[in-house]
């Protein structure tokens, strides 16, 4: 791996901030299973984008992309199969 450069610590830093902003909307989806006020649309975009900059991230290479996006995706797919579940439900 290479050294970590200031760039980096940015991307770290801002992943971090974006990633861990999904925690409590997580946690209350897994708490309570409510997700009618969550757009099934704008979440299935989210998590596929969120792929794709994975992707971006492992092809230019740019770890901290790659590093910021993994959890991100993990957690909004977890809203997002609580989602879906419940559209199954109704």
């Amino acid at each position: 791996m290479p050294p970590l450069t200031s760039i980096d610590l940015l991307g770290l830093v801002a992943g971090a901030m974006t990633t861990v902003s999904f925690v409590p909307q997580a946690v209350k989806t897994l708490r309570t299973r409510q997700t009618r006020d969550i757009s099934l649309s704008m979440w299935l975009l989210f998590c596929c984008g969120v792929g794709v900059w994975i992707v971006y991230g492992l092809l230019v290479p740019a770890w901290p992309v790659v590093a910021a996006n993994i959890p991100t995706l993990i957690l909004a797919g977890v809203i997002l199969a609580v989602k879906i579940a419940n559209l199954k439900r109704e």
